[in-house]
């Protein structure tokens, strides 16, 4: 029998329900299908890839050319999971026609079924000029990486109140500007815990706090990325050593749903 598609109407419908999420990041194909076989509801193709797969210190490297190839592979091994490609740095600050180009260059070329990019109230005519055609796209506040030169560390982003509230201002307006989702990145769990019930997308928040879904990249299921550059999510302590991980992918899902999950990457629905 075959499994009912991931589609944006279908998270909208799982967080009405209050049914959980799990989301996980690939860059491959066979990741990909690893992932989708064991039920991942969302792969997110990652502009991480620079840092976790390339080995650099910052995604702000990252090209369009770079996301299309690993976007293309993922959507070829993926039946099930809806796929959200990440715009990288500076292929939507450009211009809107630049956006718009690149976005749709993901869906068309890579397959994609959604974008994600960076920024709060300065991007949002982009994400409106983006859904107004017909792309959907996921928002990301909090800790935005490609703005990691701007902030200087990786540190939490909203512990002052002044900041909580400009980053819950941001979230409103992607909301109104037609964000489906949100990435609410390293921020306080009351604040990720405000945000969430204060808007009616559902928002994957990579936050330490109790949640009702959980993203982990797929490179740290199977421990292949150096702790230098990696946080250690305190979820994965729960499950076995790297070459068992790969067969209990089942147990991963239902990690990420867990209303108790302490993973870095939490789905706040």
């Amino acid at each position: 029998m075959a499994r009912a598609k991931v589609t944006t109407e279908v998270l909208r419908a799982m967080k009405q329900a209050g049914e959980p999420i799990a989301a996980l990041t690939a860059y491959d194909h066979l990741w990909a299908g690893i992932l989708d076989s064991a039920g991942i509801d969302v792969i997110l193709v990652g502009d991480s890839v620079g840092t976790v797969v390339q080995g650099r210190d910052t995604t702000i490297s990252v090209t369009m050319e770079q996301m299309l190839y690993h976007t293309e592979m993922v959507t070829r091994g993926t039946e099930r999971a809806l796929v959200i490609a990440d715009m990288p740095f500076m292929s939507f600050q450009v211009s809107l026609e630049t956006a718009l180009r690149n976005a749709g260059d993901l869906l068309k070329e890579g397959n994609a079924e959604a974008v994600k990019l960076e920024g709060g109230i300065e991007v949002v005519e982009t994400v409106r000029h983006l859904t107004e055609v017909g792309i959907p796209v996921m928002g990301h506040l909090g800790l935005t990486p490609q703005s990691i030169h701007k902030f200087g560390s990786y540190k939490v982003r909203g512990l002052n109140p002044s900041e909580a509230d400009r980053i819950f201002r941001d979230a409103q307006a992607l909301q109104d500007a037609g964000v489906f989702a949100l990435v609410l990145e390293k921020v306080p769990g009351d604040l990720a815990r405000r945000i969430t019930e204060a808007l009616d997308v559902q928002g994957e928040s990579r936050v330490l706090t109790s949640a009702k879904g959980a993203s982990i990249w797929q490179t740290e299921l199977t421990a292949k990325a150096g702790a230098g550059r990696l946080l250690r999510f305190s979820a994965l302590r729960q499950l076995p050593r790297w070459h068992e991980r790969l067969t209990c992918l089942p147990e991963v899902r239902s990690l990420c749903r867990a209303p108790t999950c302490r993973a870095w990457c939490c789905m706040m629905l």
